[in-house]
């Protein structure tokens, strides 16, 4: 079978710990063009990799090489690499956030949906194994009718592990719009609408900066979010954490409660009502540290989408959805009210 070609634009830390690795080892694909604005950080890559070397992206979609693209650019450049990808008849597997707006978002879905080429948003926490099996016992009615939750995604901040340090785009709001909320939260928000299987319709949030005097984006949010079906709970996302990073959701239902990611043996631990705990051994959730260790999944089912003619699991229209959550917790820190996430 014919492989597919692909292409990476942007070669910071994500497409280097993540999507070049990634896709080097899935035997369904052949790396072909790299793509940075910084052309001695684009040729190194691309000496590595042993692809072609571009600086601009235009020129990589327009080289005849690649079938496929991810992006892994700063955010405000997801949408224009992204459109002009699907209008060139190439797919697409964007990182996240889909985009730094509501309106670039349509724009990249509608895109999409014109050309029949596959889009997708980079939502790993899907794919971690405590996340798949929780969903499955909240599905099965194991945990009986949901209550609460309360959901954690914290570390250093990016300047830990960006190729740019302090200086780069994660901290100027020109760049990525918005900061730990965007970088982190967007995951949370991907993620409690998955393990729900529900939306979240109503948010109140503080979104501050705190620590990074030298972003003007924040570092630190709390919100209070509301599912359809009126279960109420939390979301932390920070770039404040000094020491440990913190990864953990913990659902309370009626029968049980589930923890996720909150104990470093057992990243699925669920105690019922009745006294009885269960502890699950499954796989680690993904970190940054080590290059093509404990994959993501996320380039594996692209790939699979593209060569199955599937819907990609979080397609344009769900990043959407995790974005406007996004919009809205902005939104009521901006006004100081609870907002409804379809008033958007």
């Amino acid at each position: 079978m014919k492989k597919l070609r692909v292409g990476v634009i942007g070669c910071g830390s994500i497409a280097q710990h993540r999507h070049l690795p990634e896709y080097r080892i899935n035997k369904n694909v052949e790396l072909t063009a790299v793509c940075d604005i910084h052309k001695d950080r684009a040729d190194a890559i691309a000496k590595q990799y042993g692809v072609a070397a571009f600086t601009s992206f235009e020129k990589l979609i327009n080289s005849g090489i690649v079938d496929a693209v991810s992006v892994c650019t700063s955010n405000d450049l997801h949408a224009p690499a992204t459109i002009a990808a699907l209008e060139a008849g190439i797919h697409v597997l964007c990182e996240k956030p889909i985009a730094t707006s509501k309106q670039d978002a349509e724009a990249m879905i509608a895109a999409a949906e014109r050309s029949g080429k596959k889009l997708m948003i980079a939502h790993n926490q899907r794919f971690v194994p405590s996340h798949i099996k929780a969903r499955q016992l909240i599905q099965m009615g194991e945990i009986g009718k949901i209550y609460s939750f309360r959901t954690v995604f914290g570390h250093g901040g990016p300047e830990n592990w960006s190729v740019e340090g302090k200086g780069g785009w994660f901290f100027q709001k020109e760049k990525a719009f918005v900061g730990a909320m965007g970088d982190l939260g967007v995951h949370k928000t991907d993620l409690l609408r998955y393990l729900l299987g529900e939306e979240i319709v109503e948010v109140g949030s503080f979104v501050e900066t705190s620590a990074k005097d030298f972003a003007n984006v924040d570092d630190n949010a709390v919100c209070i979010l509301k599912t359809e079906s009126g279960i109420i709970g939390t979301l932390a996302a920070s770039w404040t954490y000094v020491s440990k990073e913190d990864n953990s959701t913990i659902i309370y239902g009626e029968k049980a409660i589930l923890r996720l990611e909150d104990d470093p043996i057992h990243p699925l631990i669920v105690q019922y009502a009745n006294g009885e705990v269960v502890k699950y051994e499954l796989g680690k959730i993904q970190s940054n540290h080590g290059e093509g260790q404990n994959q993501s999944h996320v380039v594996e089912k692209f790939v699979e989408s593209i060569l199955l003619d599937q819907e990609p699991p979080i397609s344009g229209k769900e990043g959407l959805k995790a974005l406007k959550v996004i919009l809205a917790a902005l939104e009521s820190e901006k006004t100081k009210k609870i907002i409804k996430v379809e008033s958007l």
